[in-house]
Order: C-alpha cells, then structure tokens, then sequence
C-alpha cells in the first residue's frame, strides 16, 4: 500500500491570494472504529466551491509548479478580506463526498467488514486519494452499484430527498424549486413524480423547459419569458404549492415567487384583507448562483417567510433514524432516482487547470465535473 497520496488544499493568504495546490500527504492508518477508503470517484458541487476557491477572482487566476503538483493562484478582492479571517494561512482538504473502495480497517469488527467494499462517504477532504473515515458513517453501496455511480450519494439525493421532507413536516402540499435543470432538480422531478408530490419547476432557457419535461415534469415555467409571472400564478394556484427552495439567493426571484403564490391564494379568498391573505408561503433560500442583493418588494401580505435552508442542519434536526432512512432510499434508488450525469471526468491535477477552474467555477447548467483521483 501507497505511504503517501495526493489532495487538493485550498489556502488564503494574508496578502489576499488564493492558493491551490496539490500536494502529497502521507497515508494515514486507520485503527479502531475506522476505515481507509481508496477514493475512485468525487464530484465538484456548488457547495464545495466556497472552500475551494471562496471569493476569488479566477480571471486573474495563474497555475504554476509542475504537471504532477500544480498551484493555482488568484487574487482575492480586498473588500472580502476581513470575512476570510478564519481560514488566513490555513490551507484547507476540501471535497464533501465521494466514494471508493475499503482497502484497510481498524480493529474494530464492523470496520473490518468493510473491508473489499465500496462505500459512499460525506464528511470534507475528498478530493484525495485516501481518506480515512469512520466506518459508521459509510454508505455501503449495493453489490454491482460502481464508485462513480455512488459518488454523489449525499449532498444532491439527501438535499432534494429534505426538501420533500420539510414540505411534509411543514404542512405544505406542493412546491417550487428554482435552478430546476440541475442534477438536482433533476432527482427532485424524479422524486415528486415517484411520491405523487406536484412541483413547480422555475428555470432561465428553452432547453431547459423541455429538458425537465422529457422527464415527465407538469409544471415547468421560464423566469426569461415575458409572461413569467402569469405562468408562475398559474402553476401555483393548480398546486396549491405553498413552499419554495431557492437557489439562486440574489436578485428578486424569491420576491417574485412569494408575489406569485399570494396572488394564487386571492383567487380562492372569500373577500379583501388589508393584510393579505392568510395563507403562510415560505421561501427557503439553499444556494447563492445569483451573488447579488436579495431584493424584496411586499406585496404578498404578512403571512410569509424567507430563510435559510441547509443540508446539514436538517439532518441533525430530522435525527439519526429519520437520517438512515433516507440514505437508505438513496442507495437502493442510486441508478434510477439518484442518478448523476457529468460532463467531464478529470484527474486531481487537471481539476486545477485553468480551463477546468473556469468552467465548473461558472456553475453553469450541465457543466457537472467528476473527479477520478486515481487517474
């Protein structure tokens, strides 16, 4: 076995610099309870890009060292600075999930039957060749179910799988969903059509329009036609969707959407309030594609509410077995449901050149990149 093996660190400078490199660390040795997986496969999700480039401006970004060992570095705007305090001259693992196979394990009985399995894994340091892991905390793919298919068991399929579940525990009926055309609007199209859920699909382009509808989705309206709102009002008042995840966090999409779904319940109100109606409509905010002000124009009465929505948090909240049912549904759906697609597959190394940087940085619809550390 390997006594050293390669990972991405991201740093901050104090003279404002990011800086990314790829470095070799040595191979740690699992004992007890935990277990060394061989990472085979890691995908890049939105949420990892806060840490590995952060605020970043990746048009100044230049790669030096060698092919093997790259560095990238790009200049940090200075007004973000104070906000990257915590992390100044730290360089940080990053990579949420991925997965691989058990190639060792501690002593402890249930590590050592991991042993030969591949195995899902979310917990912060995957962009690497190894990771050691607590064996509790692995998924176990089913027999036959590859690395690169299990790769993004977590964040996407427990994310689209929580938003469902909060409609539920929240006494919501139908929802919304923004950034539709994504891989993960795409498992959650496939969830509330397999769980009898209506949803309302907002996306910004034709393709994409037809893209969720060869999928079977009912409701798909485009935020770029000129009739936007009308198409919006429309769809809710035939779900009755009262609840909204957002993605894109800027601008003034959440305040159009709470517009919409107060308009959609005056068409059923008995009769004028001065208040609005009373129906309760909620906003979560869960992404920050559009990094501008979040923009709010009341017109949609007093009984609403915009917040924060966060994987994490929700799981913990939900609790351990709520939490292992839902992974468990993951992992028995994983090549249906959960289904990823990918543009690209790339080594660590090519992960940081700057055509990549700047592809997967821009978070475009269907540039999802997946990275093969053993390649």
């Amino acid at each position: 076995m390997a006594t050293t093996g390669l990972q991405i660190r991201s740093n901050i400078t104090k003279e404002g610099m990011l800086e990314i490199a790829l470095v070799d660390v040595p191979v740690p040795e699992p004992t007890g309870g935990d277990v060394l997986i061989r990472i085979e496969a890691t995908p890049i999700n939105p949420s990892d890009l806060g840490l590995l480039v952060g605020p970043a401006d990746l048009s100044t970004a230049e790669v030096s060292g060698d092919a093997d060992h790259p560095v990238v570095r790009a200049r940090v705007p200075q007004a973000v600075m104070p906000a990257m305090g915590a992390r100044i001259d730290q360089p940080m693992p990053v990579g949420n999930e991925g997965a691989g196979t058990v190639i060792a394990a501690g002593d402890d009985p249930d590590a050592q039957a991991l042993v030969g399995k591949t195995v899902a894994f979310v917990g912060g340091a995957m962009y690497a060749q190894y990771r050691v892991a607590p064996a509790r905390d692995c998924l176990v793919l089913l027999e036959g179910t590859t690395a690169k298919e299990g790769a993004s068991c977590f964040v996407n399929p427990l994310t689209a799988l929580g938003m469902v579940e909060t409609m539920h525990r929240e006494g919501h009926k139908a929802l919304v969903h923004t950034a539709a055309a994504s891989n993960l609007g795409q498992m959650l199209v496939k969830i509330c059509l397999k769980d009898g859920v209506d949803l309302v699909n907002i996306v910004r382009k034709p393709q994409q329009v037809e893209l969720l509808k060869s999928l079977g989705a009912k409701y798909v309206v485009n935020s770029s036609e000129p009739d936007f709102m009308e198409q919006l009002t429309d769809a809710l008042a035939k779900t009755g969707a009262t609840i909204a995840f957002d993605a894109t966090g800027g601008g003034n999409l959440a305040s159009q959407i709470l517009t919409a779904m107060e308009a959609a319940a005056n068409r059923a109100a008995g009769g004028f309030s001065r208040y609005g109606s009373t129906v309760y409509k909620q906003v979560y905010i869960y992404g920050g594609l559009d990094r501008s002000p979040t923009t709010l124009i009341r017109n949609y009465g007093m009984s609403w509410g915009l917040g924060g929505w966060l994987l994490t948090p929700f799981l913990i909240k939900i609790g351990q077995q709520a939490a292992g049912e839902l992974r468990s549904r993951v992992a028995r759906e994983i090549k249906t449901t959960f289904a990823s697609s990918y543009s690209h597959e790339v080594s660590l190394a090519q992960a940081l050149s700057l055509e990549a940087l700047r592809d997967y940085g821009a978070q475009a619809t269907g540039r999802k990149y997946l990275i093969c550390p053993q390649s």
